[in-house]
Parts: C-alpha cells; sequence; structure tokens
C-alpha cells in the first residue's frame, strides 16, 4: 500500500523515529483511502459573529478540524478592526479578498490590499485596521486551532439591519476574560500614540 512505501522511505530517513500517518477524519491507516472525511461548509453557512465591530463567520473551528486550524471569514467596516494583541500559541495567517488594511506588525505598519497575504508567527504583536472608506473582505486562519472559539463564545450575535458597533478597550476586557477562561493564549495590548 501507498501508506506502507512512505513510511518505509521515512523510516529509511531516520532509523530511531516511530511513525503514525493517518489522515485526520480516516479510520484507514491507507492515505490513498476512499473514505470521506472532508469539511465541507457551504457559502453562507457558519457561526457569524460581531467582534470589534467587524463581521466574523467560523468557516472551520478546533471542533470541525480536529484542533488542526482555525478559518475566518471577515467583514472590516472603515475604522474596523481588532486591538492590537499577541498570540503566543498559534500563528495566524491573513488573505485580503478586497479593500486595504493597515497592518501593524510590531513596531512597523504596512497596507495590505486585495489579493496579498500576510503571515504572523506567534509572539508578533499586531493587529489590522480598515484605514479606506469602504468594508475590507479577508480570509484569516489560525494554527493550530481555538482562538475562534473566543469569537463564538466572546462575540455579540448579529442583529439584522444594524451595524455592529466598534468596540473599545473595556469590550476587548470582555474578550479577555473570555479568552482567558478558554485558556487561549491570546493577550491585548493598549497601542500609546
Amino acid at each position: 500500500m501507498i501508506g506502507e512505501r512512505v513510511a518505509g522511505l521515512l523510516q529509511d530517513t531516520c532509523e530511531e523515529c516511530e511513525l503514525s500517518l493517518v489522515v485526520a477524519g480516516s479510520t484507514s491507516e491507507d492515505p490513498a483511502s476512499t473514505q470521506g472525511g472532508a469539511l465541507f461548509v457551504p457559502a453562507g453557512a457558519g457561526l457569524t459573529k460581531w467582534v470589534s465591530g467587524d463581521v466574523y463567520t467560523l468557516k472551520a473551528t478546533a471542533e470541525t478540524t480536529n484542533g488542526a486550524l482555525g478559518f475566518v471569514e471577515a467583514s472590516v467596516p472603515p475604522d474596523g478592526g481588532p486591538a492590537a494583541h499577541v498570540h503566543f500559541g498559534p500563528e495566524e495567517a491573513f488573505y485580503l479578498i478586497s479593500g486595504e488594511l493597515e497592518f501593524l506588525d510590531g513596531g512597523r505598519s504596512f497596507t495590505a490590499s486585495s489579493d496579498d497575504f500576510v503571515f504572523v508567527p506567534r509572539g508578533t504583536l499586531h493587529r489590522f485596521t480598515n484605514k479606506g472608506l469602504h468594508t475590507a473582505k479577508l480570509l484569516f486562519l489560525f494554527n493550530p486551532a481555538g482562538v475562534e472559539a473566543s469569537f463564538s463564545e466572546g462575540g455579540d450575535d448579529p442583529e439584522p439591519g444594524v451595524t455592529p458597533p466598534p468596540w473599545d478597550m473595556a469590550r476587548f476586557a470582555q474578550l479577555q476574560e473570555v479568552m482567558d477562561r478558554l485558556n487561549v493564549d491570546t493577550h491585548f495590548i493598549p497601542e500609546t500614540d
């Protein structure tokens, strides 16, 4: 089988390694197994929450990916975006679908536009802010998953026909309490002007 050949090749490069090759969601150790296990989230599906005045739709969570990643679709209105923060556990990646966002990266800032990709390693102070006139759309993911659980528990429930209100640092402190309770190793850092 293919799995045995891959294991054999890897074993040849590391005689002392123990190897377990299992496809997530599969009960077979054969990576060519025809058993299904894909996560499919149709357009418009997923839990939607308001976070920091933005609209976040959770497409994949720790529960649906066996902890592998969290995946979020976001709409960020002008002046929207989270407070500066640091993730000490996961890394985060962003892909801008439309619009522009100013990103804080430690002590520097840069502007990302449509089709730009941004990777933020764990331990990096960061945030994004929509400085434009139109709503920005982006996708972001956490690896490993977990931070997105704080959005589902600490975010606001959307109200049809209402614009999400921006958050102040007191509201971010409430989200921090949720993160602490969930053992999400993320901390908000107030910026000084």
